[in-house]
């Protein structure tokens, strides 16, 4: 059985900063560094040495600085305002909503509106964001059964997950996990994400034969990664 991730917050001197960042440990085979609003991220294998893992943050001290500076200085996302009337966009095009009062919560859609109905004791955003699940969860897996075949595999178990800035993940188990604000994305960002976990269901990793599966799936992969980049800063809360 893999041994369980752990994670342990360190601190680390580069380029004469004092940078503190979470080292966790799993059973991936190499070392990786990531930056989101956390900071900085590094997973690393069980048995990597800290020796091994801190040079790789050397290394790479300048782009560790930049892009921690860059995360600093990111204006904070927008926060929509659930009303009745308001527009969002789903899937690449604008929807707007439509909120009535209602004894019983729930959400029906149409091409162009999505119908609230909204409980005086209930918040108006998590009855949209319950819906937005609940279509979020029928689209990626119709997504995953369409490409899974492609591959030779069977549609994977589906979880949806709310992190901010992992779109999606593969456990080691084959078990996707697939962010369902991906909703307020347009359709061929969803269809990469989906590609991409389910090359993890072939090749458990990052390496050059990894993206050549997620090219045999999705060809322009590069354009669309860029593109959900960009489109990830921008998506609003709520």
């Amino acid at each position: 059985m893999p041994a369980k991730p752990t994670e342990t917050p360190r601190r680390i001197v580069v380029a004469g900063q004092t940078l503190e960042y979470t080292l966790r440990r799993s059973s991936r085979r190499s070392i990786g560094l990531s930056i989101d609003q956390r900071g900085l991220r590094v997973g690393a294998p069980q048995g990597a040495a800290l020796r091994d893992i801190e040079a790789l943050i050397r290394q790479h001290g300048d782009w560790v600085l930049d892009k921690l500076a860059a995360w600093r200085e990111r204006p904070a996302a927008s926060r929509f305002a659930v009303v009745d009337g308001a527009v969002l966009d789903l899937l690449g095009g604008p929807i707007r909503l439509h909120i009535a009062p209602a004894k019983r919560a729930g959400a029906a859609f149409t091409a162009d509106e999505i119908r609230l109905a909204v409980p005086d004791s209930a918040d108006p955003a998590r009855v949209l964001e319950a819906a937005l699940r609940e279509k979020a969860r029928a689209l990626f897996g119709e997504r995953l059964a369409h490409f899974a075949p492609f591959l030779g595999v069977a549609a994977p178990p589906l979880r949806l997950s709310s992190a901010r800035t992992r779109w999606g993940s593969c456990s080691a188990r084959g078990n996707i996990a697939l962010n369902w604000r991906l909703l307020l994305m347009p359709p061929a960002i969803v269809d990469y994400v989906v590609c991409h976990e389910l090359a993890h269901l072939k090749e458990m990793n990052h390496s050059p034969r990894f993206w050549s599966v997620v090219e045999r799936l999705c060809p322009d992969w590069r354009a669309r990664r860029l593109e959900l980049r960009h489109l990830g800063r921008q998506l609003p809360q709520f």
